[in-house]
């Protein structure tokens, strides 16, 4: 099992003509999207296909030590797109305090999930988090923004990952 990485490195995000200040004066803490991640109830994964064709579904899953981890039918659109491209994008549920989470999909082994993502997971939705029933994947993050909605343009910040 792989270490939690550090907290990662805030920033601005470029924006030019939305306001957003240069200061890093009214930016969010990691915290802030941390909460929005492990929160969410519904989560919005973006994949791509090898002709470079989108496509968004909605999933659960979990955030845990600064990844998202979710599981899927082997046969669906969305592994068969990570299999071939694993560049991927995970939103939260609530738009109004979108956080997004830009990364790279790996299909885990078993012994390679972490034990409590199973917990976590039979929590938050009363229902199995079965590799045998559909592969378990994580995304870990390069870059996270935050765009809240009520805090805007000062409130947008973006996150770098070491990768």
């Amino acid at each position: 099992m792989a270490k939690p990485r550090n907290e990662p490195k805030a920033s601005r995000p470029r924006m030019q003509g939305y306001g957003v200040p240069k200061s890093m004066k009214g930016a969010l803490p990691w915290d802030w999207a941390e909460k929005r991640l492990t929160e969410s109830h519904n989560y919005w994964l973006t994949s791509a296909g090898a002709n470079g064709s989108p496509h968004t579904m909605p999933v659960w899953g979990i955030w845990l030590d600064n990844a998202y981890y979710f599981s899927t039918g082997s046969t669906t659109r969305k592994a068969r797109n990570l299999k071939q491209n694993p560049s991927c994008v995970v939103c939260n549920e609530k738009a109004e305090e979108a956080v997004i989470v830009e990364g790279v999909a790996q299909q885990l082994k078993e012994g390679e999930i972490p034990k409590r993502a199973f917990s976590d997971y039979k929590k938050k939705y009363g229902w199995e988090l079965d590799p045998q029933r559909g592969p378990v994947w994580v995304v870990r993050p390069k870059v996270v923004f935050a765009m809240p909605e009520e805090l805007f343009p000062e409130g947008a910040t973006r996150w770098k990952f070491e990768v």
